[in-house]
């Protein structure tokens, strides 16, 4: 896939940290409770933090007290691509970003949330970066 940013993996490796590169470019995951945006209320954006494209918005973010950051929706539905993942004896549906490819996560449906789409996008924290809004 072509994606609007396109970058070597030594581009990647010199620009990501170590466990950024590990979940935006190889599809770990962070461990749970312990990301940056798990429990935060500030409101803003949340872009991609390998490429800046805006993903979602804390307006969309609720506690689905599962270790990661969890949205209900992207900002944007053309924001993120989603893809078949098996990597884990399951099949999950893996979200993307976009723009540049990177692994964000995964989105589950179904799970009975209270919210207007009942989808989990469960997002790793280090595959974000929060623009908080100015007031």
């Amino acid at each position: 896939m072509t994606y609007e940013v396109e970058k070597t993996d030594e581009e990647w490796q010199a620009e990501l940290s170590p466990n950024e590169y590990k979940v935006l470019r190889h599809a770990a995951t962070e461990p749970a409770f312990r990301g940056e945006y798990t429990d935060t209320k500030t409101e803003g954006v949340y872009s991609c933090r390998a490429c800046g494209a805006d993903l979602f918005t804390s307006s969309e973010k609720f506690d689905s007290r599962c270790g990661w950051p969890s949205f209900y929706d992207p900002k944007d539905n053309e924001a993120v691509e989603l893809a078949e993942d098996r990597s884990y004896g399951t099949v999950q549906t893996e979200v993307r970003c976009a723009r540049c490819g990177s692994h964000l996560g995964h989105v589950f449906e179904g799970e009975g949330f209270q919210t207007p789409t009942d989808k989990r996008y469960c997002i790793n924290s280090i595959s974000l970066r929060l623009r908080p809004d100015s007031k």
